[in-house]
């Protein structure tokens, strides 16, 4: 055969080609050599012809091919294989924040081809995005050709059994009876069998399951028929597969666990795992099954660096349950008739007149010249306070509904393909504007009255009004519609979405650990409250903790992060509508009729609405991007449904703003 056309950098390549040299050398060689296949252009077929040439090199060199062979075979007897096909793409514990740090360390620190783990030397050596895709695209003669170069026999006890094992097929056996038994580990852990559906525990499918396997190999490694076996092993993995997903309708039911999600997502991938190494096993003359094999881990090899991926696949079900219960809540907040819209302007008016209450006590905090990390806590208790007051109440606080009503509005979106279904929707974008037009004007109508009352009030008690003139001033500028008052009011609608998902998270942690059920029945609190006492507290807290973490957390948040901000460097001030409008009422009330001959009122006073519409509109559209991704909906038809509203606001513009007088019907 004649020696094809070599290029430089192979030939150099196996000119330094040693199989006696140490692991670093050897290991270094190898990344070498997928470097030279890899290229530089990222093509698959580019690769794959290299492969076709390297291997027709081999052909006309049989020394350097038997060199080769070598190398390989101190390459296999210094790692473990089995350990790489069997656990690569796994969490090393059984836990989502283990798995978290894991990443972190390997995507932060670099790795060393110092090793003797299969696994950290296939991440160094297939660490390309492209690897994936010349490895599957590998046409069967080439990798016939490439079994056959680098097949060797099988070493050990299991070699002397049976002469005609190769050091793969053992390789595969080994892998496959350590993923089995990670997966019975798994399903007998108390975590997930006493959450499986009671059918699925008593079938109890993770008992057979290494007798199966074994059955599998000894008819294997016997040449005798595998196909009952084979049937057998793999009825039992696909009832663990079902069993373990039993598990999911026990949290949708009790709540979701981000490291439970995990274990279940790392359970069914291996399940998945062993039943591509038994198709490896099983395939032994084009080697398809392998190079399909190869190809996934290389793709794990990409995915199991993304930290966000890692995130984004085991918050999932976390995000549904989230923003499942805030459709709950969020219902209670959209009007469809004119009496809950009554209802809706006299809650409103009431936050109002206690976010002026708030208003007050945040300025007597800011007279205090505290520190600004002191004066933002204490301005965040007022806050908190005032908040859960607000709720404890009935009222209603404008800013607080949109994230709520997002998620109760994407869950309709489930059937938008049909016309009756998308006229439904655009009714409850109706009912939802109405609802917030009427908390917007409640709050903003009765806090600027009310503060300018309390302003009054204190100057009859104290002599002196709510804040000084140059205090009034200050607030005239800092709310100014041609300062940052819209790009604080967009950032303070970002943290009234963040409130909306720690409320929703709470929640779910709440019912969880069913500390409901543990205030009800627990001995020591049952013994300290009543039973009666401790039944209400429990009924309370289950109605509750969802607005509780919602406005502690807001409270908090409003009054924190701007000077946690201030101190890291980027200067974001908050501008919340309602308290805004206080502030408002309240540099008025300090300043005097005069006031009304100044522009800057009016520049202030034409920034409210605008505060408004931010704090709601990127409240809700957050909320709502989250929700369309937790309902699976994200593929929807956004023009069909902003042509159906932008057709409804043309029909019937005043929709949006009172209800008719049939809308209850």
């Amino acid at each position: 055969m004649a020696t094809p056309a070599v290029p430089s950098d192979i030939a150099t390549l196996l000119e330094t080609l040693n199989p006696e040299a140490g692991l670093v050398e050897r290991h270094v060689w190898l990344i070498g050599l997928l470097e030279w296949i890899r290229g530089n252009q990222g093509a698959p077929a580019a690769a794959v012809a290299r492969v076709d040439l390297l291997l027709d090199l081999l052909d006309a060199r049989p020394q350097t091919a038997q060199k080769l062979q070598a190398w390989w075979r101190a390459l296999l007897h210094t790692v473990d294989g089995s350990t790489l096909l069997s656990d690569y793409g796994f969490g090393s514990r059984n836990a989502f924040v283990s798995e978290l740090v894991d990443r972190l360390h390997h995507k932060l620190l670099p790795a060393t081809p110092e090793t003797a783990d299969a696994s950290e030397l296939f991440g160094l050596v297939l660490d390309d995005a492209h690897d994936a895709q010349w490895l599957a695209a590998l046409p069967t003669t080439t990798l016939q050709r490439l079994a056959k170069l680098l097949s060797l026999p099988a070493v050990g006890p299991k070699a002397a059994q049976h002469p005609g094992l190769t050091h793969w097929h053992s390789t595969l056996l080994d892998a496959m009876t350590f993923c089995t038994s990670q997966i019975r580990a798994a399903g007998f852990s108390p975590e997930i069998r006493l959450r499986m559906s009671h059918p699925a525990r008593e079938a109890s499918p993770f008992h057979r399951l290494a007798a199966d396997l074994d059955a599998v190999r000894d008819a294997w490694l016997a040449g005798q028929d595998t196909q009952a076996a084979v049937h057998q092993f793999r009825s039992q993995l696909e009832a663990c597969r079902h069993a373990a997903a039993s598990v999911y309708t026990h949290l949708d039911a009790h709540g979701i666990s981000v490291d439970l999600v995990f274990r279940l997502r790392q359970l069914r991938e291996r399940v998945l795992r062993v039943r591509a190494l038994l198709d490896c096993l099983l395939d032994d003359d084009s080697h398809r099954a392998s190079a399909r094999l190869l190809s996934h881990l290389a793709s794990v090899s990409q995915e199991q660096r993304s930290i966000g991926a890692l995130v984004a696949s085991n918050s999932s079900l976390l995000a549904a349950k989230v923003a499942e219960r805030s459709s709950e809540t969020g219902e209670h907040y959209i009007t469809r008739t004119r009496a809950e819209y009554r209802t809706m302007l006299a809650n409103a008016a009431g936050g109002g007149a206690l976010t002026a209450l708030t208003t007050a006590m945040k300025f007597g905090i800011m007279a205090l010249g505290l520190s600004a990390f002191w004066g933002g806590f204490w301005a965040g208790v007022s806050y908190a306070v005032s908040f859960v007051l607000i709720q404890l109440l009935h009222f209603t606080l404008a800013t607080k509904q949109p994230a709520m009503t997002a998620p109760a509005m994407a869950a309709k979106l489930k059937d938008i393909a049909d016309a009756q279904a998308l006229g439904a929707f655009v009714d409850e974008v109706t009912h939802l504007v109405r609802s917030q037009v009427a908390a917007v004007i409640g709050n903003v109508a009765v806090v600027f009255p009310v503060a300018i009352a309390l302003s009054a009030a204190m100057v009859l008690a104290l002599g002196a009004p709510m804040i000084s003139e140059d205090r009034a001033h200050y607030v005239l500028q800092s709310l100014t519609l041609t300062g940052p008052s819209l790009l604080f009011a967009a950032f303070t609608g970002v943290l009234l979405f963040s409130s909306s998902i720690i409320a929703g998270w709470v929640e779910n942690w709440f019912v969880l650990h069913r500390l409901d059920s543990a205030i009800r029945h627990n001995p020591r609190i049952t013994a300290w409250l009543g039973l009666a006492r401790a039944d209400r507290w429990a009924l309370f807290m289950r109605r509750n903790i969802s607005g509780l973490a919602a406005n502690i957390s807001l409270g908090f948040m409003l009054g924190l992060v701007p000077p946690i901000l201030a101190f890291l460097g980027p200067a974001l001030d908050v501008r919340h509508v309602t308290l805004s409008a206080g502030q408002l009422g309240a540099a008025c009330a300090a300043l005097g009729w005069e006031v009304v001959k100044n522009p800057a009122l009016w520049w202030a006073a034409a920034s409210i609405p605008f505060i408004g519409m931010l704090n709601v509109g990127v409240s809700f559209y957050l909320a709502f991007r989250v929700a369309l991704q937790a309902h699976n909906v994200s593929g929807v038809g956004r023009s069909r449904i902003q042509g159906a509203v932008w057709a409804r606001l043309r029909q019937a513009p005043g929709s949006f703003f009172w209800p008719a007088r049939d809308s209850g019907a």
